[in-house]
């Protein structure tokens, strides 16, 4: 499921250039304590791995920058995406009960909120990026200590790390699946390297326009909870083109 979002402020919003962690916060603090703690401490595991399986694009608005801040206007449109009935139903009942919000160090309200479910009717979609997506693999150095590698859309780990998150999703969420399920991910656009801080960590993503091809299943989850890694720090947020 799908909520758009229509913030405005009676002055400038502004954030910094690198703001995604703000946004996650600002989810964290207009949901449910229960269900916040149980996202933030747990979210839904399969194996050793932990989905939070929500995802948010970036402020779609186009901001201005300036002395290494984005500056939006009084107005700032953004989304946040989720499987899950009782994540979308709670932040949405909390945008419409409160007067007031603090972003960052802004004071805004919230306009209009828009609530959509968008359907799968084939085995194909293409979408763009709503926020990067992040297809990456840890590795052990000789001396023990790891380091991170981010893969390309031209490369195939790209599509291997992103068709196993996938499924692995799904299974965390609603169960197993077959195991010849289909799902593959092709870029159909050139592709842009975004390099986003999440506080102090580096992160690789890309933007652009994919070809989604496969389970209807996995398509509709796509949809939902973002593609590939980190997706509740606001990357691999995708919408039907």
């Amino acid at each position: 499921m799908e909520l758009k979002i229509v913030f405005q402020s009676q002055n400038n919003i502004v954030l910094p250039t690198h703001y995604n962690h703000i946004l996650q916060g600002f989810i964290y603090n207009n949901i449910n304590d229960e269900l916040a703690q149980f996202l933030h401490d747990k979210g839904y595991i399969l194996e050793s791995r932990k989905f939070k399986l929500f995802t948010y694009s970036n402020i779609l608005t186009k901001g201005q920058l300036r002395n290494s801040k984005l500056y939006f206007g009084k107005k700032a449109e953004w989304v946040v995406k989720s499987p899950i009935k009782e994540f979308i139903n709670s932040f949405g009942n909390y945008l419409l009960q409160k007067d007031q919000f603090l972003l960052g160090n802004n004071i805004i309200s919230v306009e209009k909120t828009q609530l959509k479910k968008e359907k799968v009717d084939n085995q194909e979609l293409i979408v763009k990026t709503l926020s990067p997506i992040v297809a990456y693999s840890t590795f052990l150095k000789e001396n023990g200590s790891k380091y991170t590698c981010y893969f390309s859309p031209n490369e195939n780990d790209f599509q291997r790390i992103i068709r196993d998150n996938i499924i692995k999703k799904y299974a965390a969420f609603y169960g197993e699946l077959e195991e010849d399920v289909d799902f593959s991910i092709k870029a159909i656009s050139n592709t842009n390297l975004n390099i986003v801080y999440y506080k102090d960590f580096l992160i690789k993503g890309y933007s652009g326009k994919f070809k989604l091809t496969g389970d209807k299943r996995l398509l509709e989850l796509a949809l939902d909870a973002g593609v590939g890694s980190k997706n509740s720090q606001g990357f691999g947020c995708i919408q039907q083109i």
